[in-house]
This record gives C-alpha cells, structure tokens and sequence, in this order.
C-alpha cells in the first residue's frame, strides 16, 4: 500500500471540514469530479471507508475522524518544517515568542529582560501578539519557536513547562442580584447565560462556562452551570466585558485578566470550587534550540519568585 501525499491529506482535511464535496471543492479551487475520485483513491489504498454518503449528507466514520485528527497533525507538521527551515536559513536569527492579550499573567517582560540577561549569543526574541487560539496555532505551524498558554490546550506534539497557576472569578454586571456577595458558588450561577468562545472546543468550551469538572471546597462539583442557556459569542475578553456590562451574561476570567480590566460597570467576585487558570510556556517537542532552552528556563526562573497570589510551580 502506497503511503498518503500531503496532496491528498489537504483534500480529505477539506471535505472532513466541510462535510459537503462542493464547498471542499470551492475552498480548494478546484472542480468537484477529480476531488471526489480523489477521496474514492484514497479509500482504496487505506482499505476502509472514510466517508459516508448519502443524497442528503457527508459525515465521517470512525477510520476517518481519526485520519482527519491525524492528517491536521501531519500537515501542519509539513508546513512547521518548511517555515522553520527558511528561518533557521535567515542571515539574522530570531526567537519567535508568541502570546495573546493577558496571556502571560503579567510575566511576559520579566521573562524577557530575564532572556537577554542569559548571554549575548542568544538571538533576539521578537514577540508576536495574537488573537485567541493564534499563539498555539503559531506554535505549530512554525511561525514561532515557543508561546506562553493558557489552559486547557491541546499539548499534542508539544512540550510544555506550568509557570504559574491562578484563581479564575466570575464577571458581573455591576448592578447584578449577586454582586453585592463577597464569594459565590458556581451553583449560585445556575441558569445564568455564559458566553461562548469563538471557536472553542468542547473541552474549552466546558472550561470557560465553569462545567470542565473541578472540585468545589464546599463538596459541590464544579458543573453547576452546565444547564444554562449559551449567551453571546465572543471573540475577545473586551467583547466579553461588553456584553456582561450589558446585562446579557455572566463570566469567569483570570485574576490577572481582571486586574488589566477594571471597570465601574464590571463586579468580580471569587467563585469556590471554579477551576484555575494556568499558564504554561510551550515549545516544540522536537526543539533543539538552545535559545528556546534560554527562554524555558528564563521563564521559570522568572516565575518562581512571582508574587504569593499566585502558585509558583518548581518543576
């Protein structure tokens, strides 16, 4: 049996996406028949059925969601490969750092005055700001060289060192029943709207709306929202601000998301049993680099003597 073509993973990743042969064909720029054949060639060679067809839908079988999870991997890996070659080839080296707004806990300069500390040899880091999901997504596809995270994320294929850990509190209208309250418990929150993250997997989308499972001091289990109806999309914490201020939802941010975010319109208050927050710097798996390294280690040296509000990990 022949082995795949990057070629042929990019047509597959398209209709899996799509789950409709025309569109596939539309994004990809090319005529629907020879995709089609395509994806029936492929199905061939592997000996297995990745699609199910019908005259209403596509969807996938079990052969192909685990070759369209594989085949993201793979492509991006290809690409990874290709960019980091043309930089690594650069008459001027660079460390590529990537980080989205609020992202870093308040480290981020620390970690950097720490880096050119480390040695003249290192190369300079330049810092790329990202929107969410754009750092990790940096990260793999070569663009960067390391990131600072937050959890939870997708650590396949990387390697990953916890900075630090913080509490997360809920976000209120100013004028809300429960803002007077000095603590909360999630159940307190129960049929409240909660917005959803543009783009967010299930497993982020349960942590951002307070339902991934954490425990609650007070014997209750973190899920207590998990019936409640899906506010506004957003896609940035500013709009997410807004449409608390406006009395259309509730939400939960970092400590330190909350410090850069005061507002007299906003109340945040601790929630018992609300996972934390944390941030991770985040690498490659297949790094050699010796400034990545230098960054690593700068980064948890900065953090260990972070302030006492939040936990500093030692390994």
């Amino acid at each position: 049996m022949s082995e795949l073509e990057v070629r042929e993973l990019r047509y597959f990743i398209a209709v899996a996406e799509e789950l409709n042969f025309s569109r596939a064909a539309q994004h990809l720029g090319m005529a629907q028949p020879p995709l089609s054949k395509a994806i029936a060639q492929m199905e061939s060679r592997l000996g297995v059925r990745l699609l199910e067809r019908t005259t209403r839908q596509v969807r996938l079988t079990d052969a192909g969601q685990v070759l369209l999870d594989q085949a993201r991997i793979a492509v991006d890996a290809v690409h990874a490969a290709a960019r980091r070659a043309r930089r690594a080839g650069q008459p001027t080296p660079q460390l590529v750092v990537a980080v989205k707004p609020g992202g870093d806990a308040g480290l981020l300069r620390e970690i950097l005055a720490a880096y050119r500390e480390a040695g003249s040899h290192l190369p300079p880091p330049e810092v790329v700001v990202g929107g969410s999901g754009e750092p990790i997504a940096m990260l793999r596809d070569g663009r960067a060289d390391v990131a600072l995270l937050r959890s939870p994320f997708d650590g396949q294929g990387l390697d990953h060192q916890t900075l630090v850990v913080e509490p997360r509190l809920a976000v209120l209208p100013a004028a809300h029943r429960l803002a007077g309250r000095r603590r909360l418990r999630l159940t307190d929150l129960r049929g409240e709207p909660i917005p959803r993250w543009k783009g967010a997997d299930p497993s982020n989308t349960a942590y951002y709306t307070g339902c991934d499972g954490a425990e609650a001091g007070d014997g209750h289990t973190g899920s207590a929202p998990a019936d409640a109806p899906e506010g506004p999309l957003v896609a940035s914490v500013e709009q997410l601000l807004e449409v608390v201020a406006l009395g259309q939802a509730v939400a939960f941010l970092s400590l330190s998301t909350t410090k850069l975010h005061q507002r007299p319109d906003i109340a945040y208050r601790p929630v018992t049993g609300l996972s934390p927050s944390a941030v991770v710097v985040a690498w490659p798996e297949t790094s050699r680099s010796t400034a990545v390294a230098a960054f690593v280690q700068a980064a948890h040296d900065v953090a260990a003597h972070h302030p006492d509000h939040m936990t500093a990990l030692a390994h």
